[in-house]
């Protein structure tokens, strides 16, 4: 049992052995002589959207979104209304008025 264990430890620890030319080049990049990692440069927006490609979104795609996002805001209209219906808002009003009465102390 203990060689299983110790042969499964090993195995386990081989794979942090490896290299990975990744991290290799990403450390060669940030070496001593360009410093240490500096803050993006900020660039003017029209140079990027110069370079932007053509969306590849179709007719059918964007009618599909629009309608999505109609039926969205439909939803969200529907939630600015009121939760409870004037039955139970009339019910909920009166229990909160009788509470202290109801429940008080009769000590």
């Amino acid at each position: 049992m203990l060689r299983a264990l110790v042969t499964f430890s090993l195995l386990a620890l081989l794979p942090g052995c490896a290299s990975f030319p990744e991290v290799d080049s990403a450390q060669a990049a940030f070496s001593e002589e360009s410093g240490p990692l500096s803050a993006p440069q900020l660039v003017p927006i029209e140079g990027l959207t110069a370079q932007a490609v053509p969306g590849r979104a179709t007719a059918e795609a964007r009618d599909a979104l629009a309608a999505r996002a109609a039926g969205l805001r439909v939803r969200a209209a529907a939630m600015l209304g009121p939760v409870h219906s004037p039955e139970t808002r009339a019910r909920l009003a009166a229990a909160l008025a009788d509470y202290p009465t109801k429940f008080a102390n009769k000590n």
